[in-house]
């Protein structure tokens, strides 16, 4: 079993193999992020909490379309939406499952390290965020209603 979120290897949106160990040292938010979702607008607040942070903090967006097929499109289509709509500089990666029995291996790690609401192991909707330390330790999990504006000060703590 892992112990780090840095002992995984991940997909990009062109669909090249990532280590997450590239991010050592630095603090991770890890997000499901979908185009067609309410919550579709935290993309800016995303980017301009990596714009600010950046060299401190990067954003993982993981695009997945298990919450009412609201990530409709391919990597291509997403990678477009979000460049055109809301500049994205911070990475994307492949689409994803975030539950179940297909739910990706990183997933299931984040999931099995900072439980939810009552101790589910469920994640609820898109944009559910996890905090990573810069040693690969998953410190927090906040809800898609939290919004990257609402949890900055929160995230700088860490850093």
């Amino acid at each position: 079993m892992s112990k780090s979120v840095f002992d995984y290897t991940v997909k990009d949106i062109n669909g090249q193999d990532i280590l997450l160990s590239q991010y050592k040292g630095k603090l991770l938010l890890i997000v499901n992020v979908a185009s067609k979702c309410g919550f579709t607008p935290q993309y800016k607040g995303l980017e301009e909490l990596f714009s600010e942070l950046k060299d401190n903090v990067v954003v993982l967006g993981f695009p997945c379309n298990q919450f009412n097929g609201q990530e409709p499109g391919n990597e291509e289509e997403i990678k477009n939406f979000c460049g055109l709509n809301y500049d994205v500089t911070f990475p994307l990666f492949a689409k994803v499952q975030v539950n179940g029995s297909e739910a990706s291996p990183l997933y299931q790690f984040l999931k099995e390290e900072k439980p939810g609401l009552l101790g589910s192991k469920a994640i609820k909707w898109n944009f559910t965020k996890f905090l990573v330390d810069r040693d690969g330790k998953v410190v927090k999990r906040y809800a898609p209603t939290d919004t990257p504006e609402k949890i900055k000060n929160e995230i700088k703590q860490f850093l």
